[in-house]
């Protein structure tokens, strides 16, 4: 909007009149860009709204002072304040600028309608040519349109042709490739029939070829060349059936081409023969560079196969007698002295590792020389392990027979075993090195395994074997010693000696022991020479068994030694068991010679209870060595465990049986120990004390003391060596056995009273002896007995009374009746039926 003024107003009166006057000018442009209604609102009304606050502001400095007077204390202003200020006449309007702004804003809407019109106009115009604009635009469009689709037609012919003109030149260029290699093989041929026409010409005749063929600077040249010809003569000839005989002289030009191949044959052998001899030159002055040609051009013949087995054939290792012999003195010492598996197992690391070097070394040149160092390194390797190994293995191992076994002076078939292993281990280590340092493909684990198959086929047999003879050895070992034992002692009596020499031949858990550890060492080796499980665990069963034989022999054997001894100390109270009519002097040696066989029996009883804890032991250890080495290795394969386990238990029942027969001797020995004592310590006079007035004996008999003192003594044998169940079963069997002999001992005596209560009292101490047996049903018969020895002591009217709470022992209390001493004067025979009526 702009506006004409002609100078500034300085009172609002005239600034009023003035403003209806002004041109009111609004241009299509103030409404471009950024439009603001409120910014032309204001320009607009701008000019007028400031005369306007001016009056105000003057008006209210005026009549500040009255307003203020005339407000209440309550904050109302006065009513007269405002009926003065109206009498005192304000004319003016309280707005004047609205008749100006009323009209400024009706020219504002006219000028407005008048622009909208124009707006109006030039959009109609503006349509008009837009209309018009995109006709052509659209005219335009579809001729280019029509225009590119011509052009795009024009590039397909171009392209058509362009691809037609390619494939023909390329053809051409295939025809003229094809051409030129036809050239160049037809120029090839040419030169090959003609050298071919040369060696064809006479048989034997090399003179007379060209130049190539014995021009040294052309060797690689004539070799390619003579292999192509020998490869096309021997086609054609194998293509007319005909055999090329074997003898040069025998050929003839008009049989073909068979003077040229026996020509080139030997043209190739003298070729061949010149390139290694230059190659073998080369090779003394260490000139890589010509070895590595010669190689390269031999590799023609045969693809290198006599390039490379001649080096390898001309190493030092394998042409040097002294490094052989050497060799052998490494491993073995001066004549042979050596021999021991930590020896040689020193010996074989240090030549092996000097093996791997040299081969290390070679490998070096071999990559630097030939065109194929694989194949090289497979026949060097190769070469090593069959040759310079293997010489060394036929001397270390000497695979001894079966039938006539080494003897162990000389280390036996172990030592043979223990060779084996350490050459084996060191030998694959040696497999491992060589693999690291490279030995083409040949299968190296293979080869290796082969230089031993022969010692692995026959190997369970020798492991048997060996174990065999150990066991042999070490059993003659320990009669030898017990035998020197025995001799050492001297003769001291008949049953005497035979305890001591029961005892030089006693089980030993080290001997047991030692079985074990020849076992592990056995199945060390197993391990080591078994890769497959099912291998492993055929032999680790061999081996076990093995061990499993030799336990249950060695148990065995020492059980029946120990049972033998308590056989003849029963033989000998057997020889000493007199009749009643014989002299005092004849007596008393018997029952010294009793005494002497009691106190053999004592020892063997012993020594058999020595024998059985040393077995436990031993079976123990063998357990214990099956479930921590033997049952992780026969896992792999189904059943293995348990027909191990089952082959176990059946090993060892030959010992549990010795030992049972042996246990029943013992109570047999113990038993007839205490019929003895009994027989000879206890007196009539024990049970049937004479009524003297004088205080009854409240200690046990001199009988009784004896068998109970003798049981205590020989039963801690028995407590220490049985064990859990065996223990048990002893003790029990030996209770009742001792129950029942006291029953028979005692129906030898009457009882008066008090002999009534000193057989109580022997009674209490029996049954407190066998409370250490740890069996009830003993106990309760030793209190069974103490109940019966009642019927001694009371009164015969009381005793009815006596087992009405225990009526199962009235049939042996009417035994123990009638030992009573008062039995026939108080007429117990006639009354016993009434006294206890259902022990009928």
């Amino acid at each position: 909007m702009k506006e004409s003024r002609d100078g500034p107003r300085n009172d609002r009166s005239a600034k009023s009149s003035s403003v209806s006057s002004l041109p009111l000018i609004l241009d299509i442009e103030d409404f471009k860009g950024d439009f603001s209604f409120d910014a032309l609102f204001g320009n607009l009304v701008n000019d007028l709204l400031p005369s306007f606050q001016d009056e105000e502001t003057d008006f209210a400095e005026g009549h500040g002072n009255v307003i203020a007077n005339d407000v209440l204390p309550n904050g109302t202003l006065r009513a007269s304040a405002d009926a003065a200020k109206s009498a005192q006449g304000l004319s003016t309007p309280l707005f004047p600028e609205v008749d100006a702004l009323l009209t400024l804003f009706k020219d504002s809407c006219r000028e407005l309608v008048d622009l909208r019109k124009q707006v109006d106009g030039r959009l109609y115009d503006l349509k008009k040519e837009v209309s018009v604009q995109d006709s052509k635009h659209r005219k335009t469009l579809a001729e280019l349109e029509k225009g590119v689709d011509g052009l795009f037609d024009s590039f397909a012919r171009l392209d058509s042709r362009i691809s037609s003109v390619g494939q023909t030149a390329a053809k051409i260029g295939d025809h003229l490739q094809s051409a030129d290699a036809q050239r160049e093989t037809a120029s090839q041929t040419i030169d090959l029939v003609k050298y071919l026409m040369e060696f064809n010409s006479s048989p034997g005749d090399l003179m007379e070829l060209s130049p190539l063929f014995s021009d040294d600077s052309r060797v690689a040249e004539a070799a390619s060349i003579a292999q192509k010809l020998r490869s096309f003569a021997e086609e054609d000839i194998g293509r007319q059936g005909i055999v090329v005989s074997s003898e040069v002289g025998n050929a003839t030009p008009s049989r073909g081409l068979e003077v040229a191949v026996a020509n080139l044959q030997d043209y190739c052998n003298e070729l061949e023969n010149r390139l290694l001899a230059r190659f073998d030159a080369a090779s003394q002055r260490r000139e890589l560079s010509t070895m590595g040609e010669c190689a390269k051009i031999l590799s023609q013949f045969n693809r290198g196969t006599s390039a490379m087995q001649h080096y390898v054939a001309t190493r030092p290792m394998f042409i040097d007698v002294e490094i052989m012999n050497a060799d052998t003195r490494l491993v073995l010492g001066e004549h042979n002295s050596q021999v021991s598996p930590s020896n040689v197992a020193r010996g074989l690391s240090s030549l092996y590792k000097e093996i791997t070097d040299t081969v290390r070394k070679e490998a070096a040149t071999i990559m630097a020389v030939f065109p194929s160092p694989n194949d090289v390194m497979s026949i060097l390797v190769q070469r090593v392990l069959e040759q310079r190994v293997t010489a060394l293995l036929d001397k270390i191992l000497v695979k001894p027979s079966l039938v006539n076994l080494p003897p162990m002076e000389e280390g036996g078939l172990l030592l043979y075993l223990r060779m084996l292993a350490v050459a084996y281990e060191k030998t694959q280590e040696l497999a491992r090195d060589l693999r690291s340092v490279g030995c083409g493909d040949l299968d190296i684990e293979g080869l290796t395994e082969s230089l031993f198959s022969s010692h692995k086929d026959e190997y369970p047999e020798h492991e048997q074997a060996s174990l065999g003879q150990l066991y042999k050895t070490k059993m003659e070992e320990v009669r030898a010693e017990s035998q020197q034992l025995s001799e050492s002692t001297g003769t001291i009596g008949r049953s005497k000696g035979a305890s001591v020499a029961s005892s030089h031949q006693q089980i030993s858990v080290t001997v047991v022991t030692e079985f074990v550890r020849w076992n592990e060492e056995s199945i060390s080796r197993c391990t080591l020479f078994s890769s497959q499980p099912a291998t492993l665990a055929a032999n680790v069963k061999t081996v076990f068994t093995c061990l499993l034989d030799q336990v249950s022999q060695y148990l065995t054997e020492g059980l029946d030694r120990a049972r033998d001894s308590l056989t003849e100390a029963a033989a000998l109270r057997e020889k000493f068991v007199l009749g009643t009519n014989i002299s005092r002097r004849v007596a008393a040696a018997a029952a010294s010679a009793a005494e002497a066989a009691a106190a053999a029996g004592e020892s063997s009883f012993r020594s058999f209870m020595v024998a059985v804890q040393r077995s436990g032991s031993s079976v123990a250890i063998v357990q214990q060595y099956f479930a921590n080495s033997i049952s992780r290795l026969v896992l792999p394969v189904d059943g293995a465990h348990g027909a191990a386990c089952e082959e176990m238990a059946t090993a060892m029942s030959g010992a549990e049986s010795a030992a049972y027969k042996g246990l029943q001797l013992c109570i047999e020995t113990v038993m007839a120990e205490v019929e003895r004592l009994l027989s000879a310590e206890q007196k009539t006079t024990d049970y049937r004390s004479p009524d003297d007035g004088i205080a009854p004996d409240h200690r046990p008999t001199n009988a009784c003391s004896r068998v109970v003192a003798y049981l205590s003594r020989v039963l801690e044998a028995a407590f220490t060596g049985l064990e859990s169940q065996n223990k048990q079963a002893f003790l029990t069997e030996l209770g009742n056995r001792l129950y029942k002999g006291l029953l028979n001992h005692w129906q030898k005596f009457t009882f008066n009273p008090s002999g009534g209560l000193r057989l109580k009292r022997d009674i209490t101490e029996y049954g407190e002896f066998v409370r250490s047996f740890n069996a009830p049903s003993i106990d309760e018969k030793f209190e069974t007995l103490g109940i019966m020895a009642n019927v001694f002591i009371v009164a015969p009217e009381s005793l009815s009374t006596l087992f009405e709470g225990t009526p199962s022992i009235r049939k042996d209390a009417q035994r123990f009746i009638q030992l009573r001493e008062d039995y026939k004067s108080a007429k117990l025979a006639a009354r016993l039926s009434s006294l206890l009526p259902s022990s009928s």
